[in-house]
């Protein structure tokens, strides 16, 4: 039999986690069609010895809505090995959507009023078609997106008229093939949002099949009534629920994972529920005075008002005004920054965690990004799980491949299986490491020799490949 491609003498992980084992992988036809000791020959045989073949990873978290459309190539995540990323996380999607003014924070993390064009989500599901990108995506609804577009006034909660117009968007964005319901309940265009108006909206997801995350009401002093609270609300809308970028934030509640962890295993022995972990001890979204009061640290990432700031300490910055950290943060707006507010204990307890999946809650529109965008998933290889031994390589592909992918219900995807789409990362074990860091955030990799996305080699041997096989993952899709 001909192939299209061999990976030959190749240290297969296969996404299961269980054990890795040397053999051949052969492609045809944009799908794994054997595995092991394959005979025939191919247009194209590569001999990767001393290199692990992957399924290509899952960014289960991110905000690239806009990034799939500006920015097809998606180098910041095809260099990772990233293959598929879910976007609209936080309760912030780019659709359905038009502005006549600008986007309101965090809205503004995902792009500017033009890029709010879409009033339907078939409309950005169709861009996104015809536009297609490097890497897969799979597409979610936000709530504070279906906040703005329906009320005149988003500090209150949504009268019944409201929820039902928001209920109609989201059914609309579900049966176009979104695959699922997020909320940012920390953020201003949600916080007034009672648990009531969001279970009405995540049972239209619930009765569509689909899934809800949640980006919760508090991280820090109140993590456990909003893991309760997020617990309660797909319990009772019939969903499964995905706690996001779970952490405990702030230094006085330093040590509170061993608290969150065992309610979160609960909570998945009685329903549906996940959750996903960044592997950094810094976070990183919108300015402001109250988060800075909080953190230890705090990197300015963008500011419509004094763009040269990017990339700048904010206490640097208020030394030089001559003012206050807080005056400082309140003259930079509209800004973003990342914030040094996690324990590195907890961090690796949370990411150690059976359950947890792998995001990078990267903000590709930030002039100068949290590292994260370009090395959360060689961190996971290279720091965390070679260099710390938090867990095996094959545990850590495991988290980020076939864990998301059934969480998230990507068929075929996330396992070297014959017949599974052919998404692909091959890379160095003993080399794999990010290189992204917070003075330099947009470095690729290192130890990251090939990508392919259903078949398609994307990222070769350190540099895009220009090719663009990406798809849409829509619900339910064969």
């Amino acid at each position: 039999m001909t192939f299209d491609l061999i990976l030959r003498n190749a240290r297969l992980v296969d996404g299961t986690g269980g054990p890795s084992a040397t053999g051949d992988l052969a492609i045809a036809g944009g799908r794994i069609a054997a595995l092991g000791k394959v005979e025939g020959r191919a247009v194209t045989e590569l001999d990767v010895a001393g290199q692990a073949v992957a399924p290509g990873f899952i960014d289960v978290h991110t905000h690239d809505d806009r990034a799939l459309l500006a920015n097809p190539g998606m180098a910041m995540k095809a260099s990772q090995g990233v293959t598929s990323v879910i976007v609209g996380n936080c309760g912030i999607s780019l659709a359905p959507l038009t502005l006549d003014g600008i986007p309101p924070p965090p809205l503004d993390l995902l792009g500017e009023r033009s890029d709010f064009r879409f009033a339907r989500f078939a409309d950005y599901l169709a861009a996104l078609d015809e536009t297609p990108a490097a890497i897969n995506a799979a597409c979610m609804v936000g709530h504070s997106t279906l906040r703005v577009g329906c009320m005149d006034d988003v500090e209150r909660p949504a009268s019944a008229k409201e929820i039902d117009a928001m209920r109609a968007r989201l059914r609309e964005g579900l049966e176009a093939g979104a695959i699922g319901f997020s909320t940012g309940l920390a953020y201003a265009p949600s916080a007034a949002a009672p648990a009531a108006e969001v279970e009405a909206l995540a049972r239209e997801a619930g009765r569509a099949g689909a899934i809800y995350t949640t980006h919760m009401r508090d991280e820090g002093d109140e993590v456990m009534a909003s893991l309760e609270e997020s617990f309660s609300t797909a319990k009772s809308a019939h969903v499964p629920v995905v706690i996001s970028h779970h952490k405990v934030s702030g230094t006085r509640n330093a040590g509170r994972s061993v608290e969150t962890l065992p309610r979160i295993a609960r909570a998945i022995g009685e329903q549906e529920a996940g959750l996903d972990a960044y592997p950094y001890v810094a976070s990183s979204t919108v300015l402001t005075a109250e988060m800075a009061a909080e953190a230890r640290k705090v990197l300015v990432t963008w500011s419509r008002a004094h763009p040269e700031m990017a990339g700048r300490d904010l206490a640097e910055i208020a030394a030089d005004w001559g003012i206050e950290r807080a005056g400082a943060a309140e003259r930079l707006q509209p800004a973003g920054a990342v914030y040094w507010s996690m324990d590195e204990a907890d961090v690796r307890r949370i990411l150690a965690f059976e359950h947890t999946m792998i995001g990078s809650d990267g903000l590709p529109h930030d002039n100068h990004p949290h590292p994260r965008l370009w090395g959360s998933f060689p961190r996971v290889l290279g720091h965390y799980s070679r260099e710390v031994g938090l867990f095996s390589l094959e545990e850590a592909v495991r988290k980020m491949t076939s864990l998301p992918a059934r969480r998230f219900g990507l068929k075929d995807r996330g396992r070297l299986a014959a017949g599974a789409f052919a998404d692909i990362v091959v890379f160095d074990p003993a080399g794999v490491l990010d290189r992204a860091t917070f003075e330099q955030p947009a470095t690729p990799a290192a130890g990251i020799s090939l990508v392919l996305v259903n078949g398609q080699a994307v990222w070769k041997e350190g540099k895009a490949t220009g090719a663009r096989p990406g798809r849409v993952l829509r619900r339910n899709a064969a």
